[in-house]
């Protein structure tokens, strides 16, 4: 059939034919890659050399790739294959670097769409790690704190912790979300969790978690709100990203940590491409992920990225050593997804599960007893699985003459990172406390209680009266009782408002109401015996009257919450007198002013200053008389 001549695609060489004693070079090409490949053999048996001679060719062909490498051997090597007009291309990623920490935060930005797969990559990650001490009840608190901080602008790693013991930061966090299901849990059940409870069910959490975050070489990394780099962009042009975790440097469970956390952010950066259209999709160049002992970063949502990365140009090669690493959830998309499989020295029980995938031709003895860059392979062509065959891959590649590993870290720290006292200045003013918002109305609030309480018992409205009284701060308290115990001083008051009848338990007229005829004052009013009055201004005043009115005013509920105030207003009046009379004459005795019928009456000293009545005349004692006898 004749056509247009098909476009050849660039072909990656990693091993050559060692059948008949012919050695021919062969290797994959772009569109087989995309049905992904995987590696699995014993250490030291050439896996790293194969993925090391596969990146540096990327690298050489300008396509985009990402190397995560556990030990950081192959990370170190890969900066002196960059040639030159790549040097500005390249995003290195070394957590190690303390003094230029790169700002990944997995949890900027996400779409309400992609916060599933955030969450389950991180609950997947934090079940590997904590295996011994995972809990359904850690795994539910954990999962709905990660959904609410992804709802809240630049929430990092180290909102957990303050997540669960930050009530300030927590309510912000809270207001903030909008998802119905996180919210209720947080406003109907957290928020009414006893503090047994809490201390029985958190600390789990913060002490996990904590573990990564005290680390300053993580919290430095996770715990700035803004990522320094753009995956999708990097992603998009074919930029190369060699993320170098050496355990040795890192810690194996940081490593595995960010290892985790960077595959998932490189997922969804992939995933993200589902908004280009079709036509533009296939214009994008390949991004190739490769990752060495992958084990430590494969979790339940690895096999997502398996079956779904393929569709968004998004490349793997994954290596590590025997089948047991993986979890059966992971295993079973592995050997389900990859299209070409690469075998060298395994062990017996590795050779007998991968001699169902390589029979009939290869047995498991042939498996076990592999020699030294030897290899069994299933390769895609064309989008066909050959039959099995023998290899031997292609010796390292040799470096180049010059190596420009100097300025690619340099450009990576000058692009990608920043000073390390600039980020822990930032990480400090974000731990600082968040003051909780002022209380309002409260002023508006307080004239309400009398009338609460005048509904009460009575034998609960003292006990009332004088708790909200306790409860008002110290000058108002002070002011509002000395303007009660004056107010019979001053000259004829207007009429008072509906505030002041509230104050004094009465109910407020409805506007309708105005022209209705006026009540008589009530007996707790003293309008009627200030000065205009008939009650006031005469000698002949009845002491009793005056008395029982001030008494019926001053055990009101709102008088009582003045009691303290009033005992000292007539403690100083009493002073003040006794220091006048002290010059002229020696003081009279209490008996010589008042009657006092019973312990509740008010002194007649005391009642005439604060009616401002004058003291009649000391009259001459008169003769008794006896009463005339009734007939």
């Amino acid at each position: 059939m004749l056509g247009r001549p098909r476009k050849e695609e660039p072909v990656t060489y990693f091993a050559q034919t060692d059948s008949r004693g012919r050695r021919i070079p062969f290797g994959i090409k772009a569109g087989d890659r995309s049905r992904h490949m995987y590696v699995i053999g014993k250490t030291g048996m050439g896996k790293s050399t194969l993925l090391e001679n596969m990146a540096i060719q990327d690298i050489r062909n300008g396509h985009g790739l990402c190397f995560v490498d556990p030990h950081g051997k192959t990370a170190d090597l890969l900066l002196d294959y960059v040639p030159e007009h790549r040097v500005k291309d390249v995003l290195y990623f070394a957590p190690f670097d303390m003094d230029y920490p790169t700002s990944f935060n997995i949890m900027e930005d996400v779409g309400p769409d992609k916060r599933h797969l955030v969450v389950n990559g991180l609950m997947a990650t934090f079940e590997k790690i904590w295996v011994d001490a995972w809990s359904a009840r850690m795994a539910y608190i954990l999962q709905n704190t990660l959904l609410a901080l992804l709802e809240y602008p630049g929430s990092t790693l180290l909102g957990v912790n303050r997540m669960l013991v930050d009530k300030e930061y927590r309510r912000l966090v809270v207001n903030n979300i909008g998802d119905p299901s996180v919210r209720s849990f947080w406003v109907d059940e957290f928020a009414k969790y006893t503090d047994r409870y809490t201390q029985e069910a958190t600390p789990a959490i913060q002490n996990k978690v904590g573990q990564f975050t005290a680390n300053p070489l993580i919290r430095n990394i996770v715990g700035q709100p803004r990522s320094t780099f753009d995956l999708r962009r990097l992603m998009d042009e074919g930029k190369i990203i060699i993320v170098n975790l050496s355990k040795g440097k890192v810690g194996e469970g940081n490593a595995n940590l960010l290892g985790s956390m960077f595959i998932t952010k490189v997922h969804l950066a992939a995933m993200s491409r589902a908004d280009v259209p079709d036509t533009e999709l296939q214009k994008l160049p390949n991004f190739f992920l490769f990752v060495d002992e992958f084990q430590s970063f494969a979790n339940k949502s690895f096999a997502d990225i398996l079956s779904e990365a393929r569709k968004y140009k998004l490349n793997l090669t994954l290596a590590h050593q025997y089948i047991e690493q993986m979890e059966e959830e992971v295993r079973a998309a592995v050997f389900g997804n990859v299209g070409t499989m690469a075998v060298f020295r395994v062990g017996a029980y590795d050779a007998e599960f991968l001699e169902k995938e390589f029979a009939p031709a290869i047995t498991a003895e042939d498996l076990v007893n592999l020699g030294i860059y030897q290899v069994y392979l299933k390769l895609m062509i064309d989008g066909v699985t050959s039959p099995p065959f023998s290899a031997v891959t292609l010796p390292p590649i040799e470096r180049e003459p010059q190596s420009f590993r100097e300025q690619v870290i340099a450009y990576s720290r000058e692009s990608f990172a920043r000073p390390r006292a600039i980020v822990e200045n930032e990480i400090k003013e974000w731990h600082a406390p968040i003051l909780p918002p002022p209380k309002e109305h409260r002023e508006h609030e307080r004239p309400k209680e009398p009338q609460r309480e005048s509904l009460s018992r009575p034998g609960e409205r003292n006990a009332s009266a004088q708790k909200a009284s306790e409860s008002l701060p110290a000058q108002s308290y002070q002011r509002e009782g000395r303007s009660e115990l004056t107010r019979s001083r001053s000259a004829p008051r207007p009429t008072q408002s509906a505030d002041t009848s509230v104050r004094y338990g009465r109910e407020k007229v409805h506007p309708r109401d105005e022209s209705a005829p006026q009540e008589p004052p009530s007996p707790l009013s003293l309008s009627h015996l200030r000065h205009g009055g008939k009650k006031v201004g005469s000698e002949e005043t009845h002491l009793s009257e005056l008395r029982q009115a001030l008494s019926e005013v001053l055990k009101h509920p709102f008088a009582q919450s003045k009691k303290g105030t009033a005992q000292r207003v007539e403690e100083k009046e009493r002073m003040r007198t006794k220091s006048e009379d002290a010059s002229t004459a020696p003081p009279l005795s209490r008996e010589q002013h008042v009657e006092a019928k019973h312990a509740g009456e008010i002194p007649e000293e005391l009642l005439r200053k604060l009616l401002e009545v004058p003291n009649p005349p000391i009259p001459e004692k008169e003769p008794s008389r006896k009463p005339p006898s009734i007939v």
